[in-house]
């Protein structure tokens, strides 16, 4: 009897590969209308934030104010850092009226944007040579209103797309938001000097123009909310207590978050507040380092605050793209790498004085860094987030990100005085190796989850 061979064993196939999009459905998810519309929304997002900051203090500065006084102004902006103080009632709380009719996301975004508008009007109105107080309390009511309206906006966009799809929505959010940075900036400083006629000096009607222009350019957010859909509404458990409504509100989205990462939390938070800190660190000083070089106001703000800026959007597209392809913390560590390596080139630059060709290469390298690093950790950060709770954590986790940058920052001109620019621009890029061993450290934790 001849005997027939063994039967081969027949091992069970695994589930087959995700198929990596190719380039042309890559690029195709900037088209689509939920990234439109945060394009537009990125734009409401990005105008206030220098209207109370960089562009007020040099209308402070021309009105004779002290560069002290300006300095401590300057606070208003911790209102952005201590946004997760009020998350959770943006996250919850529903609006009389207005949540009904729009929505709990649109309706608390309508709400900021009033705010803001209100608020950046009323800074119009005022004149700082006739007394601080009523600038400084409009600009406050501007820092709120755009920190609260950063809140629901996070939170809109978390909610509005699958995950995939969060780096394409942040590239877009950060598009708006330098394209609204130009536009308060640069496009502000055009106005005042349009409407100066001519004349020298510190001309507050001037200003009154410029920031109701601002105030009017609002709009753009607020016809995008009027015209965007909500968001699918998330459920919460009904509340049989006051105590139990506070517990639900204030404590479970941070107890959530541990809950879900365990120890794995003490390692996502460390990364959090480190990961931008070689860029905060070093962007506190470059204005004063182009001044120090010999540089020209025109010729900062066309290398600087225009031409830079159309690079830091470049970046944001190719992170946005990249993240898409190869994975978020990928990305991150690229990011993280090249932000940390372009400061040195601010060191090279230093030895080299007034040089304008110079200092658009820096200039270029460094935004198209900031860029990448900028939309890869954006779409991390959403990554991390529970959607019943989404407004409350990357409240929490934006904030981190900034507190302890902060800080060390206000140290930096201490340094550069002690020590000089080279040492300072040398010294911001090694505070980006431990981020790099933090975000390799993330990438084990996640094990075999590319995204």
């Amino acid at each position: 009897m001849t005997s027939r061979p063994a039967k081969p064993l027949e091992v069970p196939a695994g589930p087959a590969p995700e198929a990596r999009p190719s380039w042309s459905q890559t690029l195709r998810v900037y088209r689509e209308p939920a990234t439109l519309r945060m394009l537009a929304l990125g734009f409401s997002a990005g105008l206030p934030l220098l209207l109370v900051l960089g562009t007020l203090s040099f209308r402070l500065r021309g009105a004779g104010i002290d560069r002290t006084t300006i300095g401590y102004l300057s606070w208003v902006g911790l209102a952005y850092g201590f946004k997760w103080v009020w998350a959770p009632l943006v996250d919850r709380l529903p609006l009389p009226l207005l949540t009904r009719r729009l929505g709990r996301r649109r309706s608390w975004l309508l709400l900021a944007q009033g705010l803001v508008v209100a608020g950046l009007a009323g800074m119009a109105l005022a004149d700082p040579r006739g007394g601080l107080a009523p600038l400084v309390w409009c600009a406050l009511l501007v820092a709120f209103g755009s920190a609260t309206q950063d809140i629901a906006l996070d939170a809109y966009r978390i909610e509005s797309a699958a995950a995939e799809r969060q780096g394409a929505l942040a590239a877009a959010y950060q598009t708006g938001y330098r394209l609204a940075m130009i536009w308060a900036g640069a496009g502000a400083l055009w106005i005042v000097a349009a409407a100066r006629l001519g004349a020298t000096g510190y001309e507050n009607a001037a200003w009154t123009a410029a920031y109701l222009a601002m105030a009017a350019s609002m709009a753009i957010g607020v016809l995008t909310v009027l015209l965007s859909a909500e968001p699918a509404p998330r459920a919460f458990a009904p509340a049989r207590s006051p105590a139990e409504w506070l517990r639900q509100t204030l404590v479970e989205p941070f107890a959530d978050f541990f809950r879900r990462h365990g120890w794995d939390a003490a390692l996502i938070l460390a990364l959090i507040a480190v990961y931008r800190i070689s860029d905060v660190v070093m962007g506190i000083m470059a204005n004063p380092f182009y001044v120090d070089l010999g540089f020209s106001e025109a010729e900062v703000a066309t290398v600087s605050k225009v031409y830079g800026v159309a690079m830091t959007l470049a970046g944001a597209f190719a992170g946005g793209a990249l993240a898409m392809r190869l994975g978020v913390l990928r990305v991150l560590m690229l990011g993280a790498a090249l932000s940390a390596a372009s400061n040195l080139l601010f060191a090279w630059m230093a030895g080299r004085g007034h040089d304008l060709v110079g200092l658009t290469l820096v200039v270029s390298a460094d935004n198209l860094a900031g860029g990448i690093a900028s939309a890869a950790f954006i779409a991390y950060l959403s990554s991390l987030t529970n959607v019943q709770y989404s407004a409350t954590q990357y409240a929490l986790f934006s904030s981190l990100m900034l507190l302890l940058p902060k800080f060390v920052a206000g140290f930096s001109g201490r340094f550069v005085d002690a020590y000089g620019y080279a040492s300072f621009f040398t010294g911001t890029a090694l505070l980006g190796l431990p981020v790099l061993v933090l975000v390799a450290l993330a990438a084990r934790q996640a094990g075999p989850r590319p995204r």
